[in-house]
């Protein structure tokens, strides 16, 4: 069976050129790229704050598939912020699973309150794990999540993505490794994907078991939000 999955840092569905909340701009690009599965990060939900909509139905809808939500953090108690995932296989279940930062931290740079989304999908067959990931800043941070997301891999048919804030010689990307594939490897040109405009560096990943063929991989040059989406063609 072959599908194709993306990984999108939407930043709460901004658009990058007009800086204004776009989601006819972002369901664009979802579009353009004709996923079968994707991950969200830095999406909003129904929140009291102005602009807090509930992003991710607003896309699922838009874009014809199924979407789930996964809070990792509600800024000033109200406004849920975290990840998300669309897809066109029916949603066996999820977990979304909480990675709090570090209570004692270690460096200076911002912290917040992350979460790995676990989801089981029916592709029809055997299932398909998803799992969707937003590293923090900080390397207490990436330990954490790292730390969540070994813990939480199956052995096999299952795809890692997300924005992890690291570039490929992080010791943490190098952790993830060994237990799995990262796409960026069956890409023809650069996977830089931050900023959008003009990508300096790669910190957008899809990362395969190794039961599960890769056949190509891209990074489209889609000025969108401040994140340019990154989609794999996949042989399960």
């Amino acid at each position: 069976m072959k599908l194709r999955v993306m990984t999108f840092n939407t930043q709460h569905c901004l658009n990058f050129l007009t800086q204004k909340i776009d989601y006819e701009k972002m369901a664009d690009t979802v579009r353009a790229c004709a996923p079968d599965i994707v991950s969200l990060n830095e999406m909003r939900g129904k929140g009291a704050a102005d602009g807090y909509d509930d992003q991710v139905p607003i896309l699922a809808e838009r874009t014809g598939m199924a979407g789930i939500s996964a809070e990792a953090i509600r800024f000033e108690g109200e406004s849920p912020y975290g990840n998300g995932l669309l897809s066109r296989f029916p949603v066996i279940h999820y977990e979304v699973i909480p990675i709090p930062a570090p209570e004692v931290k270690g460096y200076g740079g911002y912290y917040e309150d992350r979460c790995l989304l676990k989801a089981v999908l029916d592709l029809g067959g055997k299932p398909l794990t998803v799992m969707v990931i937003h590293y923090g800043l900080n390397p207490d941070e990436a330990e954490r999540a790292t730390d969540a997301v070994l813990e939480n891999l199956p052995r096999e048919r299952c795809v890692l993505m997300g924005d992890f804030n690291l570039t490929p010689d992080s010791p943490y990307i190098a952790k993830i490794r060994t237990r799995m594939q990262d796409a960026a490897e069956y890409a023809p040109e650069d996977t830089k994907s931050f900023p959008s405009d003009a990508p300096k560096v790669k910190i957008d990943y899809i990362f395969v078991s190794r039961d599960i063929k890769i056949l190509s991989s891209e990074v489209p040059p889609i000025v969108a939000s401040d994140h340019r989406p990154h989609i794999a063609d996949l042989e399960i």
